[in-house]
Order: C-alpha cells, then structure tokens, then sequence
C-alpha cells in the first residue's frame, strides 16, 4: 500500500480515470471478498472501459443536436394506442438502417413524431451510428447559405454521408424554388445509401413551389420506406386535460380534432 499514492496518480496522469476511482473501492473490500490480481485488474478495466464507451455516447447525442433527451421507454404507448408498439420497438433495433431504409412518421402536431425520431436517433448513438437531428427550416438555411459562400458541395457531403438524419418539422413553412432544389440534391445523395427519418406526405405539394421536383423527392424517400401514420391525440394537451378532469375550466378536449387540419411530419 506504500505506493498506493504514486499508482493513483500514474492512473490519472494515464488519463484510466474510472481506473483509478474504482480501485480505492476494490482494495477497501480486498479482505471480504479477496480477488485475484487477474480478477481485480479484469474489473477495473472494464470498468473504465464502460466509462469510456459512456463518454463516447454522450458526445454522439451532443453533436447529433437531439431537442431533447427521450427514450422509446420515455413514450406513453397507452396515451397513443393508434401505434403499434412492436413496429416501433423494431425500428429502435435499427434493422431499418442496414437495409437503408426511410422512417416517415406522418400526423398532426404534437403527436409524438419528434419523440420518437429522437429516441430513434438516440438508439443510434448508443449503437455508434452516426446521427444528426435537424429542422428542415434550418436544413433549407443551412444549404443555401452555403451555396452563397460557395459552400454547397462540403455542406452536401457533411450531410449526404450521416448513416441516419432526421428532418423534422418538414411541411411547416413553404420551401422556394432554390430551398428546394439543393433539398433534392441531398435527397438524391442519400437515396438508397443512408436511412432518413421524419417527413409530409399530406399538401406535400404545397411546401415546395416545384411540384415536379417535389414528386421527385417524395418518389426517392417512399422508395423502400416504412411509413408511421400517427392520428391520435396530442401529447402537448395531455396534462391540460388531466387537469381539466380534477378543477373546473375551459373545455378544451376538441383541440386535437381541430388541430387535424395542421399536418406535420417527420423524415
């Protein structure tokens, strides 16, 4: 134990971190539960090991800009009893993306369509999957500004070659002829190579001012697609109508059919 000091301090300097927390704790319990010097340094590598992959998932979900942090298990599958949660839980395996398929989850706002892109999306980093999240509106901005700084071909390519990108939020705000036409370009990159998740089938023409190109894209992303249509309530009014069931208030159980004209979608 003389040296016990100057290991640690190796170990921290070796950057073996969780090494080194573990191994106060090990050498604690040495006399109840002996372990071999084989046993011992087992445990504490793969200790650090976890600790290590842990970082790495952390910093998959950071770069990927998820709007938030929710799991499959985060969804109330009882709240939206429309979807089939084995269909879901397949798509949380991630088979869908060795087979380059695209995800698109079609209903009205607030559904839960980002959740579930998101928990997808997530799955994906733990998997070591390369993953980004992003709003088409930022999407649309993103490539035309490149395009304006003579950009267009690297932020093609950053995009292009994510093994799955989430679109969200796409049929919100109409997309011009030039928003629509660099869409396309990156579609095409991705078709039949990476898996997308997230888009609008309904007034699909109305969110591009092209409506041949916007065929075209929509042609590219059905094309070996799974579709999740979602028509149930909206998970926004969920704590509202709870609260309207124990004090008195405004009415409000029709706003999810009222909604219904409010179509949004994820790729």
């Amino acid at each position: 134990m003389a040296n016990y000091q100057a290991l640690y301090t190796n170990l921290r300097q070796l950057k073996l971190d969780r090494f080194a927390e573990h191994l106060g704790y090990l050498l604690d319990h040495q006399d109840e539960a002996p372990k071999s010097l084989s046993d011992a340094l087992f445990e504490l590598t793969t200790a650090e090991l976890k600790y290590r992959e842990q970082k790495k998932i952390n910093l998959r979900i950071k770069l990927a800009r998820f709007p938030y942090e929710k799991t499959l298990a985060d969804f109330d599958f009882s709240y939206q009893p429309g979807i089939n949660q084995g269909t879901i839980e397949d798509l949380g395996s991630l088979r869908f993306t060795q087979e380059n398929q695209n995800i698109l989850f079609i209903g009205t706002s607030g559904v839960g369509k980002t959740h579930l892109a998101t928990a997808i999306g997530i799955e994906g980093c733990k998997q070591g999957i390369s993953t980004q999240f992003i709003r088409c509106s930022d999407l649309i901005n993103k490539l035309q500004t490149a395009q304006v700084q003579g950009r267009s071909e690297e932020v093609l390519r950053r995009y292009a070659r994510f093994q799955i990108l989430i679109i969200d939020e796409i049929g919100y705000l109409p997309i011009e002829s030039v928003g629509a036409k660099l869409f396309f370009q990156l579609i095409e990159r991705r078709y039949e190579r990476k898996s997308t998740t997230n888009i609008p089938l309904s007034k699909w023409g109305n969110t591009f001012s092209d409506k041949m190109l916007a065929n075209a894209i929509l042609d590219r992303l059905v094309h070996h697609a799974k579709v999740i249509r979602i028509t149930g309530r909206s998970y926004r009014m969920k704590d509202h109508l709870i609260e309207k069931k124990d004090n008195s208030g405004p009415d409000l159980s029709g706003f999810s059919s009222q909604n219904k004209e409010r179509s949004s979608e994820t790729l």
